[in-house]
């Protein structure tokens, strides 16, 4: 039986509907609160329990060999949730996962992490996710951490401030830094295979088939909108100021703009082998954003 914790989520439910349909036994963890109807379709199994309630943590990992795990709290935090905080779920919840797990006898536990966090900023997120990585291998268990780039759903989207439909464009710094944006549903083919590999690394380090930079995104949509956008660039040392004052008042806002200021310190030294070496192949940021301009022409 394989456990995936947010099933409900954009990337954990493309792996429970991958493992589903490979015909792995999968199980679901959903909040009490949540719409499992999707997951019910599929056909997997449901269990109720939050990161922020052990006991259902325990109950939801008996009868589990390998726990998938790709909770986070930014995204509901950015759409107002007041509560669990990041730190609520996705420090101390996620210890509390890691260690229901070890009770249960789990023998892998894979976990979404991102490239460059051991040399971040320090926001929410990078410090839970640092925790965790380094609860994981003090742990019985057999982890393996998936660091991924950032998700072009996300980072080349309205929500992140990309937004070609409406024209405008903000950038944390300069924006000329290469990255290796990849695809979600490529991130969640990837964590479905290696949940079910005989013997997967314990840390891979991975991201989409072609390195670029934010400004030769802007310029790609502007070429295939034909239209101009409207770009605004955010300094680097105003990021860091925005980072600080945010941290203890809003830690989904202060970790977005982490992310985007890693981003443009860091360029990617890693690429997407992880992906080809399991057949999986891997889908372009400029295939992406050709795909998203031609909606916007439309």
């Amino acid at each position: 039986m394989i456990l995936v914790v947010s099933g409900t989520g954009d990337l954990g439910g493309r792996v429970a509907r991958i493992l589903s349909e490979q015909g792995q036994d999968v199980r679901c963890l959903v909040r009490p609160s949540g719409d499992d109807s999707v997951l019910r379709d599929l056909g997997v199994d449901v269990a109720r329990g939050d990161l922020t309630d052990p006991e259902s943590l325990a109950a939801s990992c008996r009868g589990v060999s390998t726990v998938v795990a790709t909770a986070t709290m930014i995204a509901r935090r950015l759409a107002g949730a007041r509560r669990p905080t990041i730190r609520e779920a996705d420090e101390e919840g996620m210890a509390s996962l890691v260690t229901a797990a070890e009770s249960a006898g789990v023998q892998r536990f894979v976990y979404l992490s991102f490239p460059g966090v051991e040399d971040a900023i320090g926001t929410p997120l990078e410090r839970a996710k640092l925790a965790i990585e380094k609860r994981l291998r003090a742990s019985t268990l057999h982890p393996v951490i998936v660091r991924a780039d950032g998700f072009q759903e996300i980072h080349f989207g309205a929500a992140a401030r990309f937004d070609v439909a409406a024209g405008k464009i903000a950038i944390i710094g300069k924006g000329d830094t290469k990255r290796r944006w990849i695809s979600t549903e490529d991130v969640a083919a990837l964590i479905a295979a290696v949940a079910v590999e005989p013997d997967p690394p314990g840390l891979i380090t991975v991201g989409g088939p072609e390195a670029i930079t934010k400004n030769e995104a802007v310029a790609l949509v502007e070429g295939t909108t034909g239209r101009k956008m409207k770009v605004q660039h955010m300094p680097r040392p105003v990021a860091r100021l925005a980072i600080r004052l945010l941290d203890k008042r809003n830690d989904a806002l202060a970790s977005a703009f982490g992310a985007g200021l890693l981003q443009d310190l860091h360029p990617a030294d890693w690429d997407d082998e992880p992906l080809r070496e399991r057949g999986i192949e891997p889908t372009s940021a400029s295939e992406f954003l050709r795909e998203q301009g031609s909606v916007d022409r439309t």
